[in-house]
């Protein structure tokens, strides 16, 4: 499989999408783009900190705890058999 420069983007643009909702507060209007070297958020380039929940296992106050220990995204795994048992199924 040959290596595509950006093939990862899309993915983690989504990611940070998903954390700035959960982690962050409202704000008024954000301006978040990529200029090819970085994640820019308000004109600043930013290097994001991740870490992995399960959110079968998380609980309210684990987004404020994650945030307080240093993770701007949250990456979860979704158990896909949860909500489709079998295939077509709902």
């Amino acid at each position: 499989m040959a290596h595509r420069p950006g093939a990862g983007i899309l993915p983690a643009l989504l990611i940070l999408a998903v954390a700035t909702a959960v982690v962050m507060p409202p704000l008024a209007s954000a301006s978040v783009s990529y200029d090819h070297k970085a994640i820019v958020i308000e004109g600043r380039r930013r290097i994001l900190i991740s870490g992995s929940i399960h959110y079968p296992r998380s609980v309210p106050e684990v987004c404020p705890k994650a945030k307080d220990g240093g993770l701007d995204v949250i990456q979860t795994y979704v158990f896909w058999n949860g909500h489709e048992p079998s295939p077509g199924e709902v």
